[in-house]
Formats: C-alpha cells, structure tokens, sequence
C-alpha cells in the first residue's frame, strides 16, 4: 500500500499533535494525514479544542504543573462562581429587591458606599503589600480565595441584620477588592511561571477562556439552583458551604500543584538546611512540596532585604566589624530581633542567593531555643556568628549552587523580597 503511494519525500507535524507526510508520484506531490481516518477526526476534534482552550504549542510552550494546575483552577472557579450566586442573591435580597418598602435611592447609595470602599481597599492594599505578591504568590492566592469566601459569606448573611446591612457589605466590598488585587496579581506571576516561550499574553488569554466556559457552566446550574434557594436559608446556607469547602480544596491542590525553579525565601531555606543536614540537594518538585502555602504565625527571626546602612551599621566600629572576613559586595548584620542585608549596586544574582543562604542560616541559630533563652547575649556575639556566616558560606557556597543548578534550579532571576536600597561603602583601607 505504501509503495502504491509513492516515495515519501518530506514529513511534518503540527506541534505534538498530529503530522503528515509528502508522497511524490508520477510528477505529483500528495500530502497524506498519519493514521486511519477514524483516528484522524478524533484527533481533528481534540484539536479544534485545544486551539480554543490551551496556549499554542501545547505542551510544550507552558510548564510541566500547567495541566495539573488549571484542572484545579478550573474546578475551583466552578465552586466559586455558585457561590457568587448565593452571595449575589443575598446581596440583592438585602438592598430591597421584591421589597415594596424599600427605596431605589436607599439601595443606590448602600451599592455605591459597598463600591467606593471596595476601591479605597484595593489602592491600600495594592501600596501595602503590592511588592510581596511575587515572592510568595502561593500563599497570597490561596489567601486571596480564603477572604473571598468569607467575603461571600458576609453578603449571605447580610439581609438577616438589617441595621448593620450597609456595614457588612461594605466590609465585604473590602475584602473582594483585596481578592482583585492579589488574586490578579499571583496569576499574573504564575502566569509567568508557566510561560516557557515567552508567552504570558496567550496564556492569559486562553485562561480567560477556560474561565469564561466555566462560568457559563456555573450561570446554567445557577438557573436551577437559584428557585431552590429562594426563601430557604438552610438550603442556602448548606449549598455554600458545600461549594466553600469544594472551593478551598481545590485551591489548596491547584497551589500544591504548582513547581517554581527560581528561589524565594521560603524554598531557598529549604534546600540549604536539607544541604546542611546531609549534603543533599532537593530538586524543584520536592522543595515545593515542603513550601508552605500558608501564612505562619511561629515567631521566627525575620529576615530584611535591601535596607539602609544604618540598619546594619551604626558606627565606624560596627562597619570595620561587618567587613571583616567579609570581601562580597554586601553587608550582613543583626539589629532590633531581625537579620538585615544591605547590597552594594554591583552585587549580582549570585550574590544575592548568597547572602540570602547566610541570612537564612543566621535566622534559624537566632530562632533556635537555645539562642533565645540566651538571654544575655550581647550584639558582639552577633557580629561573631555573621563572621562565622562567612567563613560557612565561603566553604559551602560553590558546591551547593552548583548542585542546585545541576538540580534544576533557574539560578538566571530569584524570588527574593529585596527593597531598593543600594549602598557604597568605604573600606578601612580606602
């Protein structure tokens, strides 16, 4: 049959999809599908979905945890979008929608107080925590849709206290305009992550897709669900948090999914006291497994990056002090219960991976109980474990970044939380 066909004279594919062969006989070039017919129009089914859905060059043009990712992102946005129906449903109830006594005035202002405070939230909080939303865009999308179903929750509520209705709702605008700004904000950066041709553009735009077609799934089950619910608090309130809990689930699995290669704090600490403790290198998958996707509240030694000089050193004394054993192009110190690091302008991603694994390992010695019940320490013998910090790293460092880029690890740009304090300072021979 072959043979009938011709001598093959080139091959192509489309991506990974599908690929097709060039026959050449008697003069003519014949362009021929591979595989059966009935095989072919699946494949052209699957296609045409793939096309409307999923970035081009799926996949390889995206990040191995994509798929996994958007499944749960997906089921969590359906939950979500149920959810918005009942706190929509409540909300309208509560303004004196089907209430003869209520008036379009009152209901206009209690929606455009719900609206200006929703606003004055996002800008508060977009200057507030604006800067943090890229090092630890897991735990901040994972907040954002904790405080989105607590704001919904809220608007369920609300038409059973009518006298602190306006109050709620305009909490509830709050916290919704906190959930724009992070839950945009972490997608954007996971968006990025998933990026691997550079693609951020299509990738949003077939995100959007994907969550359009869920909400038009949620707006027909909403169609069946929403004459159940009416009147029917307990129907109400049980449906909500059946999709809560779904919705939590999801989300704590779509972040869980999720394996970033660059370092923040959190995944840089992990792999250098997994080094520490045996010389072993985590790779990418494991270490994100071990990150925390929740805020923690145990008191730690924080860790501040990119600060002033004067937050390191307050005396010609204590500069001599942070140089000494020191020739790397930042300073490291100790001061008011925290770990702060001060850069010079050339110091380079190496450096400042560097710097990080000393804070790191400085953090966890002044965390460690035996360093807190130490009550008499006095800075001395912080400046002598920053000393011992360095002689640490200038025996480890080389070993470990060059197994953590063996690891997988994208040594190019990190994740780590730095202010934009830059400092040249003087040396005593200079």
């Amino acid at each position: 049959m072959e043979k009938d066909r011709g001598v093959v004279l080139a091959t192509e594919r489309y991506g990974s999809a599908e690929s097709w062969r060039y026959f050449g006989k008697d003069g003519v070039i014949e362009r021929r599908r591979d595989g059966g017919e009935t095989e072919s129009r699946g494949k052209s089914i699957i296609g045409v979905f793939k096309s409307v859905f999923l970035p081009q060059g799926y996949p390889e043009s995206v990040s191995n945890d994509y798929l996994q990712y958007q499944f749960w992102d997906t089921v969590q946005a359906f939950s979500s979008s149920l959810s918005g129906t009942l706190a929509t449903q409540a909300s309208l109830k509560g303004v004196g929608v089907g209430n003869q006594a209520a008036t379009v005035a009152a209901a206009t202002i209690t929606w455009l107080l719900r609206d200006g405070t929703g606003m004055l939230g996002r800008i508060l909080f977009a200057w507030q925590k604006g800067s943090k939303l890229d090092s630890e865009a897991k735990k901040w999308r994972l907040f954002a849709d904790v405080l989105n179903d607590i704001a919904m929750f809220m608007e369920i509520l609300a038409p059973y206290f009518p006298a602190c209705f306006t109050l709620i709702v305009c909490t509830a605008g709050v916290f919704k305009s906190i959930v724009g700004v992070a839950g945009g904000a972490t997608r954007a950066a996971l968006t990025v992550h998933q990026a691997r041709r550079d693609n951020m553009a299509d990738i949003s735009a077939k995100d959007g897709s994907q969550e359009t077609l869920v909400n038009l799934a949620g707006l027909l089950i909403s169609l069946i669900l929403v004459p159940l619910v009416t009147d029917n608090p307990v129907l109400t309130l049980s449906l909500f948090f059946f999709f809560t809990i779904l919705h939590l689930f999801a989300n704590y699995k779509a972040v869980r999914s999720v394996v970033m290669e660059t370092f923040n704090e959190a995944r840089l600490s992990i792999v250098l006291q997994q080094y520490l403790r045996d010389r072993q290198i985590l790779s990418p998958l494991v270490a994100n497994q071990r990150e925390p996707v929740f805020f923690e509240f145990r008191k730690t030694v924080p860790i501040k990056l990119g600060v002033r000089l004067q937050e390191v050193v307050q005396s010609p004394e204590e500069l001599d002090l942070a140089l000494k054993k020191n020739n790397m192009p930042f300073l490291l110190g100790v001061r008011n219960g925290s770990v702060c690091v001060c850069l010079g302008p050339e110091a380079s991603v190496h450096d400042e991976i560097r710097v990080m694994c000393q804070a790191v390992w400085l953090s966890s010695k002044l965390s460690s109980p035996i360093t807190q019940e130490a009550h008499t320490q006095q800075q001395q013998s912080h400046w002598e474990m920053v000393h011992e910090s360095h002689m640490l790293m200038d025996t480890i460092f080389a070993p470990f970044l060059k197994g953590v880029e063996a690891a997988g690890w994208d040594l190019k740009r990190t994740l780590l939380d730095w202010d934009e304090w830059r400092v040249e300072w003087k040396t005593k021979s200079n």
